[in-house]
């Protein structure tokens, strides 16, 4: 792609997203939503592949409709209130539009259908961009709206897409399926407690982003898409393969990493709340989603490549270092449990 239209592009997936951050009208929101669908467009395409082809009209067709929906859940407020303000939606069936729409853009269940079919079709790069980047605008919208919002529907939402999420990925061969799974399961964590504590739901946030950042760069610098040839890439490079293991155990959740800080503190939230049955169920359904990430580390870590001939011209091929990019991230996505007891002070 020529250098200035990619430049274009990520500029306005940046301008998009800012004017969501500091819109408070519910047209600027609406519009940076889109600026953000629009500018995601073409980078997804940009492999003229039919498979591309069909990922992004899935992913156009669903994000059109998600925006229709939040723009009439909008409009709608106004015809009944006068208010154009994001946080003046005091009529309940506008928020309840307004929450599945946004339901709709990140891919909660059950609205998930798109998310593993439109990832499958992409390359790491834009995967990475759609699991990540593309996530934070409508989480500044929820984030502004949480009071307003069903805590019954949030808590439906949240728990169909832990199990979803966590039965959703076993039988996958596919690593950007597994990770489109694993993506769903951890936004029912954070839409689970968003309205009994929106700051951890912000905390779950920030540490999937980072978590998921360092697993696609990894599998990015693997050049892996599958099961099968993550085994063969990882044992060019112990120092990764080590990486990539602890990475994959943090997103599970596994003491004493990271990943296991936003689920504990969001377990004990939801025990304060008294909803013991949905702790309990995600809680099991977090195994559910352990022994798929311990398949990936199984096939990383423990298997070795059928076929030596590989290391011997290891020579001709592009050496795996890791970036600074990926080592830091690698480091927040593995070393900050201790911190916890830090972090719960800060969170009311």
């Amino acid at each position: 792609m020529n250098p200035t239209v990619l430049t274009i592009l990520i500029s306005s997936l940046g301008l998009g997203t800012t004017l969501t951050f500091i819109g408070s009208h519910w047209l600027l929101v609406w519009m940076g939503l889109e600026i953000n669908t629009l500018a995601i467009i073409p980078l997804m395409i940009r492999q003229h592949h039919p498979r591309a082809v069909e990922a992004t009209t899935k992913y156009f067709i669903t994000q059109a409709t998600a925006s229709a929906l939040l723009l009439f859940a909008s409009i709608t407020n106004a015809w009944t209130s006068g208010e154009w303000s994001l946080t003046e939606m005091i009529n309940p069936t506008s928020a309840t539009l307004a929450l599945t729409a946004l339901a709709l853009k990140i891919g909660l269940a059950p609205l998930h259908f798109w998310l593993p079919e439109v990832l499958q079709g992409l390359d790491l790069t834009t995967g990475l961009i759609l699991s990540t980047w593309q996530k934070l605008a409508p989480f500044a919208i929820l984030l502004q709206l949480y009071p307003l919002l069903n805590p019954n529907l949030l808590l439906s939402f949240g728990i169909l897409s832990t199990i979803i999420g966590g039965w959703g990925g076993l039988n996958q061969t596919q690593l950007r399926k597994i990770l489109a799974y694993s993506s769903i399961a951890n936004l029912g964590w954070m839409i689970t407690i968003l309205h009994y504590a929106p700051n951890l739901t912000l905390l779950n946030l920030i540490l999937y982003i980072t978590m998921t950042l360092t697993t696609f760069l990894l599998f990015k610098i693997f050049n892996s898409t599958k099961i099968n040839s993550i085994a063969s890439s990882a044992t060019k490079s112990p120092l990764l393969s080590i990486i990539t293991l602890l990475t994959l155990l943090s997103l599970g959740g596994l003491p004493p990493l990271s990943g296991f800080m936003p689920k504990w503190l969001i377990l004990q939230e939801l025990t304060k709340q008294s909803l013991f049955i949905p702790a309990t169920i995600m809680a099991l359904m977090a195994l559910l989603s352990l022994f798929f990430y311990l398949r990936l580390c199984y096939a990383t870590t423990l298997t070795m490549n059928p076929n030596p001939t590989n290391m011997s011209s290891s020579w001709r091929t592009k050496s795996n270092h890791p970036t600074l990019i990926l080592l830091m991230s690698a480091t927040l996505s593995i070393l900050l449990l201790p911190l916890t007891p830090t972090i719960s002070m800060l969170i009311p």
